[in-house]
């Protein structure tokens, strides 16, 4: 049992640190809100990443188990176990299927005295397995197996509680705590708009779509290729891992991995998320918003809560359906784009900040201690 006389600690635990939607959100939670000033340590089950530099710049101890991708390995098992036996952590939370299954291990092989509470992860909604191979199956099946084991779980949309509750998880205990958007770095910059068309040789007047995402078969990228072409006077920045190998297009810039989406958006007019399954709560959607961009999402995870009445919600694999929607906001007066910008930046500020969601997480550790 944790020593409660002693101040909260926490050991977060990740599969990865690269530049991904629940990376990016652990690393944005820990550099930029009180939940950093708690004793924390991040531990990613593999090395390297752009946010595990950025965690170390914020001086926030980070530990690799260098274990490589897709190959269990035992001994990470009892590097993790080793290092909470150290810590003497009061909560490990995990992030994702595989930290969920590494993390329950790990403590499991502890004397019962050493256990600190256990905290798990969920960041997605109904994923299409199918699609993948069946080691993601099998651990999703392992997970809803194992999943009345930790204390407590935290789904970040209502369409992951949803989905995992179908599949056969539960848990003792279950929050929804949805992202927290970071509202200095992701905000309008109209100079910094003006600079970055000019960079990639776009007209002051044009229409530009931001499409963020990582190429994945969720994300559907097949739906907004056939968006650009049907709308050839229409520009999309695909921002993402991978989307450097996109089919070449006059109207699309295959921007690849990029760190600085921030400045990227602040260059576009439209946010868009085509995702097929599987999403929670879109990173990539708030994002958008929160820089003043009108969103156009599928109907997958929370994306309907996200964008509430600001924006365009269609079905998933629908193209014609985003097609409309960006008709209609082409064909609105200036004075009526600039409102919906407004808005949208609005409701961000209003229901999903980085305050509220370091509130979440520090109630549900203090409840378990």
């Amino acid at each position: 049992m944790p020593d409660e006389s002693r101040p909260l600690s926490v050991i977060h635990v990740i599969t990865g640190l690269g530049l991904g939607g629940a990376e990016n959100a652990l690393t944005t939670l820990l550099t930029r809100t009180s939940l950093g000033h708690t004793a924390v340590h991040v531990v990613s089950l593999i090395s390297g990443g752009a946010n595990a530099q950025r965690l170390r710049d914020a001086r926030i101890q980070t530990t690799e188990l260098d274990m490589r991708p897709g190959w269990p390995d035992p001994r990470g098992v009892w590097r993790l176990a080793r290092l909470i036996r150290n810590l003497r952590p009061t909560i490990v939370q995990s992030w994702m299927y595989h930290a969920d299954l590494m993390t329950l291990a790990a403590i499991s092989v502890l004397p019962r005295r050493d256990r600190p509470r256990l905290v798990w992860g969920v960041r997605c909604s109904d994923m299409d397995v199918s699609c993948y191979g069946p080691a993601l199956r099998w651990t999703i099946a392992l997970c809803a197996r194992l999943s009345r084991r930790p204390d407590a779980l935290i789904i970040n949309s209502h369409a992951g509680r949803k989905a995992h509750e179908a599949i056969g998880y539960r848990p003792r205990h279950v929050e929804v705590i949805p992202n927290g958007i970071d509202l200095e770095r992701y905000r309008p910059d109209s100079v910094m708009r003006a600079t970055v068309r000019r960079e990639f040789g776009l007209a002051d007047d044009s229409v530009i779509i931001a499409h963020v995402a990582r190429r994945d078969a969720m994300k559907d990228h097949a739906n907004l290729l056939a968006v650009l072409e049907r709308l050839p006077a229409v520009t999309a920045l695909a921002i993402g891992s991978g989307t450097d190998t996109l089919p070449d297009r006059p109207n699309l810039k295959r921007l690849g991995t990029r760190t600085d989406v921030p400045r990227l958006l602040t260059a576009c007019d439209i946010i868009v998320s085509t995702s097929a399954f599987g999403e929670g709560f879109s990173n990539a959607l708030a994002e958008g918003m929160a820089t003043g961009l009108v969103p156009i999402a599928t109907d997958v995870g929370d994306s309907r809560l996200i964008v509430g009445d600001v924006g365009y919600v269609v079905p998933p694999r629908h193209p014609h359906a985003i097609i409309d929607a960006v008709n209609r906001l082409i064909s609105v007066p200036a004075e009526e784009c600039t409102r919906r910008k407004n808005q949208a930046r609005a409701r961000i500020e209003t229901n999903f900040t980085l305050s509220k969601a370091a509130a979440a997480y520090m109630s549900l550790y203090q409840g378990l201690t």
